[in-house]
């Protein structure tokens, strides 16, 4: 086909190509005659930029033309409920499985609509952790919308690494305080964890997001944070926010941190729990690069999406933003299957970060988004915590 190879090429390495670029990849992946392994990765990845093209894309996967899993996926990434039927015949087939990024994809769907889909999946030997915890994603992202899943998402605590049922059940909220007791145990070191994986703190944090008591998360997370060599604690005191005031002075002894990400996670940690931006602000704004190619060793989005966060205290950080999102080309870092999903995510960050800033110098602070809103306490857990022992086409 005549110009495909340029126009996949240029949706792969430019943010804005010119709109034949994506009509021309898509008719490619539609047409029953296929065209190749890069258009679909492309499609696949495009969400809102290929929505002009819904109808066409609907209307291929409806016929049974090109491959499922990206003609499904691109409608997903839009929102489209036409790509149910694509995920149905999927998990008739096969239970459902992506890898984490494209996993991500399915939460544009509203929970309601695609949780039955997902369900049968998440019931197949929870066991098989290393295959299915992926699809815990959309739940993370849904929150308490994803109430109905609690059932099939507790057993995966009783997997080797129930780090991604922590996740997802935590971001749940009150709905999965059926679990409370058993992240208790692994948050306490009555039930063994693997090492090096933090479930410790995730538990904790996920305790206190299912019975809106912080007495665990508060003990845990804090001892990491004081150890002073244990930052993975500091985005549950974030979280926390104020009640974590007593550890203030060592989270904000760990903004001065040889390593970029306990920096910028100790910046946003102190911020939300003292309500101070002064200190946070140019540390967050120090790790900004524009020359970022979107290495996940360092933690450039973090730190814009924090600014962000911040609002008009972090106005300083408005220029910088600004350039680097009018850059043309994409991040070339990560590999072309998850390349315009890393730089959408990166330019979505950029984007609301600018916004927030704005909207606070323009009418006042703006205060910090919650994840999901804080459950109220459960006055009976921390008594029985008291009383308890130790691609397919």
């Amino acid at each position: 086909m005549i110009g495909l190879a340029a126009a996949t090429k240029a949706v792969f390495r430019y943010r804005r190509p010119r709109p034949w670029c994506w009509e021309v990849v898509v008719k490619a992946v539609c047409d029953e005659t296929h065209a190749g392994r890069d258009a679909d990765l492309a499609v696949t990845q495009a969400g809102p930029a290929v929505s002009a093209h819904a109808d066409r894309i609907a209307v291929s996967l409806g016929k049974g033309l090109g491959p499922v899993d990206a003609l499904t996926l691109a409608l997903a990434g839009m929102g489209d409920l036409r790509a149910l039927p694509g995920l149905r015949r999927l998990a008739r087939e096969r239970p459902l499985s992506y890898d984490r990024p494209h996993a991500r994809i399915l939460a544009a769907l509203p929970a309601a609509e695609l949780l039955p889909v997902l369900l049968p999946s998440l019931r197949r030997k929870p066991e098989r952790h290393y295959t299915s915890s992926p699809m815990l994603e959309p739940l993370v992202a849904w929150g308490t919308a994803a109430a109905p899943a609690v059932p099939e998402v507790v057993p995966y605590l009783d997997t080797p690494y129930p780090y991604d049922a922590l996740r997802a059940l935590g971001r749940i909220g009150p709905p999965a305080a059926v679990a409370a007791d058993r992240m208790a145990a692994y948050a306490t070191g009555r039930r063994d964890v693997p090492p090096g994986r933090h479930i410790a703190r995730r538990a904790a944090w996920a305790h206190w997001r299912v019975t809106g008591e912080p007495t665990l998360a508060l003990d845990v997370c804090g001892a990491a944070v004081r150890s002073g060599t244990a930052s993975h604690g500091l985005p549950f005191l974030a979280d926390l926010g104020p009640p974590a005031a007593a550890h203030a002075d060592p989270v904000r002894g760990l903004m001065e941190s040889p390593g970029a990400w306990t920096r910028v996670a100790a910046a946003h940690a102190y911020w939300r729990i003292t309500g101070d931006p002064e200190p946070a602000v140019p540390v967050l704004l120090a790790e900004v690069d524009p020359a970022w190619a979107g290495n996940p060793a360092m933690p450039v989005r973090e730190a814009v999406h924090r600014l962000g966060e911040i609002g008009a205290p972090a106005a300083a950080a408005a220029s910088r933003l600004r350039s680097v999102l009018a850059r043309e080309e994409r991040l070339t870092h990560p590999f072309v299957g998850v390349r315009v999903l890393a730089d959408e995510v990166y330019v979505r960050t950029l984007t609301v970060a600018l916004e927030r800033i704005a909207a606070g110098e323009d009418g006042g602070p703006v205060p910090p988004p919650a994840l999901e809103p804080v459950p109220a306490p459960v006055p009976t857990v921390r008594q029985r915590l008291m009383l308890r022992p130790g691609r397919s086409r």
